[in-house]
């Protein structure tokens, strides 16, 4: 045990016994050194370890985790670990470097120094004063991981499994005053199911880790009696609190006295001390629990957000027999009523709108989550920086002080219990789930944050549905404080007080995905309009920015970022690592970009209960995903404030409604200006409206009519519309909305081009063109310049363009088509001399970007940078670009991989660039470093597939999945892929695709290549082959058979060949149970 770790642990120790402690009873630490022994064979209990010390030599410091101590085993590839998404994945080709060294890497989640599954034996000699003799004593053991049992003096006290709350076992009888042996076994194996990658026990986040973190102590009560349960139910309406009182007793007699209350407020303003009230009740052991009505008075103040107001109630059960002893309880809640108010909810009759994000049990020094108040308040206070009001617990249960911390400081709290599990399947998680929510309402329920609940994260089960639908109704009927859904995610089911819905995020809502031309006005009000309770939006964002290369020295705890460590070694490998830090700051500010208008579309849907950030900070599991502007510490990455981020998420914000971004010069901005308006109460609202330049010059302003604003919703304060045709350069503007005399503003970027732009004078000196053709050539070596736009097709390249960043990553997702972050630039460039840009992607560049082919470029010897980069998958880590110059022959080249030849009439931006470009090579400063070979340019293109050549198409397919269409089948990328539909039902057998060749061929055979993303989702396994000439009469199959159990290209060649204009392959069978079919690509063999 090294001297940091007794200072920091007795400083714990000292926090612990300064909490508001639900309990005024007299109390025994039992931190410190403990005897300590793992039990790797789990012989322990047969060989009766508890009946003798311990026979180790080792000790323990509890609170703490064996593991970050020093035992347990180096993690390694043949590491048991507990997860499931990812754990396959250990065994790809490309991290075999880092999996098999002596010193473990993980690429799919942070390196635990050591690493143990099983039960391991705690052991010590406690000493209870002569006064705790003959008393009632209670262990107490806050969070211990997982299961524990305990024995005192070799006499069995029990075993306990919660994951969530305390477990405590009744002593009495079983220690005297003296010595004592207490010894606790506990057990870190998943013997319930709750789901190997839900984050209470996954390695994903927090580690399974093995031990006690928490309080512990034992406890004193009187032994004749004592207060069991105290719950306070606050009638707000009434300004009365209605209490439900348990004592229990080991008398055999009725015990007659008065029940004294009084409440006094503390963390507020002004103190309220609440009048003391007394009731004569009789205490039996049949009659133990009484309900009273405790009234507060006309000055009781309100907890929420703003004014967490908290109360500390002191009960005070005096006996009528002088002779017997008084016992005393404290509890602390918070005067506040939570309700609904069609699709919102309520708070004390006011409405609110949650703006949250979600907790994953990500805390990379301890592995474990902190027990202490002062660490939950810093990370509440980096939440509310960001305009935040609202915390999900993904699959977790957090410990009383982030309870504490939320109750102090007005944040509304999601707490689940535990899981990310199947139900209804008859396995022990079903009874578990039952008695692990009941411990949670009992725990915590008097905590004023404790607003929401559910069982899981994201639930299956073949009878999920009906399962919990009855534990929802259990748990409504239990506590009226909160409310109640299945899950996270999903089912939405009737009987749900409020959906976590999966639908209303920009990925997913056809109205706001990035398919379509950006805009701020499409919101989820249809969505909405289904329910008629709140519907809060489930884990939006998921944008990644780069990894950070440099904040690999943060990892100095228990936890080594071994994933940010492989993500800098790949780009040291592939010479990029000098633009790590340019990655990570251009791929941040797109990051940035995309969160604001995710929250904005949610803020500005009427009716909408809030929504659940995945995440304000970074994932470092299941593949690793940089989705935070905050790192895993909850620390800025350095490319956003949080001044920043709370301008568009915050009680008050000011939205635009604006169709489009990108304007031309002869058309007229219009947009309609709205408030979110959650504040504590109306304000009057005076907004004014700027244009400003890039240099931040004001060009036009003006005022909109003072409002009064209600709280609890939206509010429009006026419409803004203005010409253009003043502005006949290509500007980036920005409008921005304020509110007078406030620090409330917001603003949104825009661009305005020339409707009718003069042409290039490089135009007819520059030789454009989309094909490197023999006049390309022939210009070159005349010592003249080419523009080379190469249609995406043509380029050999196995990339994707798109605006649309990687979502999550490409590990837990690999099927993803999109694997880039945006691009970089540098915006001083001449290039862009007229066409203004930021360094990253922004909204301007989405058409450019959604018609466009990144270039590999590892191949080529560039002495110059890129003109236009794009940022790829930090696992792929290949050098890409959009824009590249160099001198051929005695000519010079710029390759545009970017569409900026075709449709420019109706692509203002595409246009723009094309004007730039041109300029920029017939100026003096076209000047490539970089020579390059004809054969080297012609490297970049492919021949075309057989399908290509006859431009065949998708004809027909049984069923396709959204995202999964069948043209995928034929778009010459593997890493897309044609599936059956899965939701919101199977599609049944047979699965079948069907193409038009567009001519009638003679076909020698086919070509199949399964999905290439690790998933065998859908793999085909017996097969039939057509050919037809009208795509009506098929006749007998050309071809069928079994494909191989495998990845590898399957090549069938029919033993004569047969003639058609149309092909069918049909999918009769999986592998397996699997009832899919998928296709990542399909091509003919023809003469």
């Amino acid at each position: 045990m090294n001297k940091q770790h007794i200072i920091l642990s007795l400083s714990l120790c000292a926090a612990f016994l300064n909490c508001a402690f639900a309990l005024s009873e007299p109390i025994l630490p039992l931190e410190g050194s403990w005897q300590f022994a793992l039990d790797r064979k789990d012989v322990g209990i047969d060989q009766k370890w508890f009946t003798e010390d311990l026979k180790t030599p080792d000790t323990i410091w509890l609170p703490g985790s064996l593991q970050e101590q020093g035992f347990g085993d180096r993690p390694s590839a043949q590491t048991n670990w507990t997860t499931g998404i990812g754990k396959a994945l250990l065994e790809d080709v490309r991290f075999q470097d880092y999996v098999q060294a002596d010193h473990f890497k993980s690429p799919f989640w942070l390196t635990p120094q050591r690493h143990y599954v099983g039960p391991a034996w705690y052991q010590r000699t406690l000493t209870l004063p002569d006064a705790w003799d003959h008393q009632r004593i209670v262990l107490y053991l806050e969070r211990p991981h997982w299961q524990t049992a305990v024995w005192v003096n070799q006499t069995p006290v029990g075993t306990q499994d919660s994951l969530g709350t305390p477990h405590t076992y009744d002593l009495t009888g079983l220690v005297s005053a003296g010595q004592n042996r207490l010894t606790i076994r506990v057990d870190n194996r998943v013997h319930i199911p709750v789901g190997y990658d839900a984050h209470s026990l996954s390695d994903q986040t927090q580690t399974n880790w093995n031990g006690i973190i928490g309080r512990i102590c034992l406890i004193r009560h009187n032994p004749a009696l004592w207060f069991d349960d105290v719950q306070v139910y606050p009638q707000v309406a009434e300004q009365s609190t209605r209490l439900a009182i348990t004592f229990k007793t080991t008398s055999h007699e009725t015990i007659e006295g008065r029940l004294y209350l009084a409440a006094e407020s503390f963390n507020c303003d002004t103190a309220h001390d609440v009048p003391e009230r007394f009731f004569p009740i009789a205490v039996s052991r049949e009659h133990n629990r009484f309900e009273f009505d405790y009234p507060m008075g006309p000055h009781v103040q309100l907890w929420d957000e703003f004014s967490p107001t908290l109360y500390r109630l002191k009960l005070r059960f005096e006996p009528n027999d002088r002779n017997a002893q008084a016992v005393e309880h404290t509890v602390v809640f918070g005067m506040r009523q939570l309700g609904t108010s069609g699709t919102q909810f309520t708070l004390n009759g006011r409405p609110i709108y949650l703006r949250g994000t979600l907790e994953c049990a990500i805390f990379p020094k301890t592995g474990y989550p902190p027990m202490d108040g002062v660490a939950w308040k810093r990370i509440l206070r980096v939440c509310r920086a960001h305009g935040l009001n609202h915390l999900r617990f993904h699959s977790w249960c957090p410990p009383a002080a982030a309870f504490q911390a939320a109750d102090e400081m007005g944040f509304y709290l999601q707490v689940e219990a535990s899981c990310w599990a199947a139900f209804g399947e008859g396995s022990a998680v079903d009874t578990w789930i039952y008695d692990e929510c009941r411990r949670m309402l009992t725990t915590y329920g008097n905590h004023p944050s404790f607003v929401l609940m559910t069982p899981s994260n994201e639930p299956h089960g073949r009878n999920r549905d009906t399962f919990l639908a009855a534990l929802i109704a259990s748990l409504a009927k239990q506590d009226e404080r909160r409310r109640f859904t299945a899950g996270a995610g999903w089912p939405q089911i009737e009987q749900n007080q409020f959906h976590v819905a999966l639908e209303p995020r920009m990925q997913r809502y056809a109205p706001l995905r990035l398919s379509d031309p950006p805009q701020t006005a499409a919101d989820y009000r249809d969505f909405v309009a289904r329910y008629d309770v709140p519907v809060i939006s489930h884990e939006i964002g998921q944008w990644c920015a780069y990894p950070n290369p440099a904040e690999r020295f943060k990892y100095n705890g228990f936890l080594r970022g071994g994933n940010i460590e492989i993500a800098r070694d790949r780009l040291d490998k592939a010479a990029l690592l000098h633009l790590g830090h340019d990655f990570l700051m251009a791929s941040g500010r797109f990051q940035a970009l995309l969160y604001k208008a995710e929250i904005e579309a949610a803020l500005r849907t009427p009716g909408f209960g809030g929504f659940q950030l995945l995440d304000l900070h970074d994932f470092p599991g299941q593949g690793t995903a940089p989705v935070g502007v905050l790192d895993c510490f909850w620390e800025s990455k350095g490319y956003l404030a949080a001044a920043s981020f709370r301008r568009f998420c915050s009680p008050t914000v000011p939205l635009a409604r604006m169709q489009r971004l990108v304007f031309t010069n002869d058309q007229c901005f219009e947009a309609t200006v709205d408030l979110a308006h959650y504040g504590p109460r109306p304000i009057q609202a005076q907004a004014v409206w700027y244009v400003r330049d890039q240099a931040g010059r004001v060009l036009l302003s003006d005022t909109l009519p003072n409002r009064t604003v209600a709280t609890g919703g939206l509010s429009t304060l006026g419409k803004v519309r203005f010409p253009l045709k003043a502005f006949d350069q290509a500007q980036k503007l920005n409008f921005e909305v304020a509110l007078c005399h406030t620090d409330i503003a917001n603003d949104w970027d825009i661009w305005v081009y020339p409707a009718q732009p003069e042409p290039s004078t490089a135009e007819s000196t520059v030789y454009t063109t989309e094909a490197f053709d023999d006049r390309a050539l022939s210009v070159l070596k005349d010592g003249g310049k080419v523009l080379l736009i190469p249609p995406p097709a043509r380029l050999k390249s196995q990339t994707l363009g798109t605006f649309r960043p990687i979502f999550w990553n490409r590990i837990t997702f690999a099927a993803q088509p999109e694997h880039t972050l945006g691009i970089l630039c540098d915006p001083q460039h001449p290039v862009f001399a007229l066409f203004p840009t930021d360094f990253y992607s922004n909204w301007q560049w989405w058409d450019l970007l959604e018609r466009s082919k990144p270039i590999v470029l590892d191949d080529l010897k560039l002495a110059d940078e890129p003109l236009i980069r794009a940022i790829d998958d930090w696992n792929l880590c290949r050098s890409l670009g959009l824009m590249v110059e160099a001198e051929v022959e005695k000519g010079k080249l710029l390759v545009c991989s970017i569409d900026i030849h075709n449709d420019l009439d109706s692509r203002p931006a595409a246009r723009q660039l094309r004007r730039s470009v041109l300029d920029y090579m017939g100026s003096p400063a076209f000047l490539p470093k970089t020579r390059l070979t004809p054969e080297a340019i012609n490297g970049l293109f492919r021949e075309p597939t057989t399908l290509e050549k006859l431009r065949a198409k998708v004809f027909f397919v049984s069923s396709e999945q959204e995202e999964y269409e069948g043209p995928k089948a034929i778009d010459n990328n593997p890493a897309t892929l044609w599936h059956t539909q899965w939701s919101p039902q199977i599609a049944p057998r047979p699965h079948e695709i069907q193409l038009d060749l567009n001519a009638s061929v003679q076909i020698r055979g086919f070509c199949y290549l399964p999905r290439q993303d690790g998933n065998r989702n859908g793999w085909i396994a017996d097969y039939e082959f057509y050919a037809s000439e009208d795509a009506a009469d098929w006749g007998p199959p050309a071809a069928k058979g079994r494909f191989e159990n495998n990845a590898q290209l399957k090549v069938v060649r029919f033993e004569r060949p047969v003639k058609g204009r149309f092909v069918r392959l049909v999918s009769l069978s999986g592998f397996g149970s699997d009832p899919h079919a998928s296709t990542a690509e399909i091509d003919v063999l023809v003469d």
